[in-house]
């Protein structure tokens, strides 16, 4: 145990208010400093992988990641829906067409009835078509 129990709190608190990259950084750090055995301590102390930690000391010696602002490179997370399915603007608006009302005085304002479950079955009917069900073998 090379910390004491109170340093370990300070540590892991500090980790806790990290952000993703900079919490793979200050394991890398942690675990550079203790030398052999460090990235299996800094793992158990921070309750993360080996991959994180390896991969923050990568970032660490790469003076393009260190320079990036964002947490993670550019391009990266959830595409965006009406980029990746053509024809979901139109499938959308055809769901609410007969369940929106609006306001007279203002033709950006409107809502409808619908949940968001009423919603999302009507998109998956006018983009998938009809549900396609499993016929049972005897």
């Amino acid at each position: 145990m090379p910390y004491s129990k109170s340093h370990e709190n300070e540590m892991m608190n500090l980790y806790a208010s990290l952000s993703e990259k900079d919490r793979r950084r200050y394991a890398a750090v942690e675990a550079r400093k203790l030398g052999h055995g460090g990235i299996a301590y800094v793992c158990s102390l921070f309750g993360c992988t080996d991959k994180t930690v390896r991969k923050g000391m990568m970032e660490m010696q790469d003076a393009e990641a260190l320079s990036r602002v964002g947490v993670r490179k550019p391009g990266g997370g959830r595409k965006s829906a009406v980029d990746s399915n053509a024809g979901i603007d139109e499938a959308f608006q055809s769901v609410l067409a007969d369940h929106t009302a609006g306001d007279p005085m203002n033709d950006k304002v409107k809502w409808t009835a619908l949940t968001r479950r009423d919603i999302a079955k009507g998109l998956k009917k006018r983009i998938h078509g009809k549900p396609k069900y499993r016929q049972e073998t005897a």
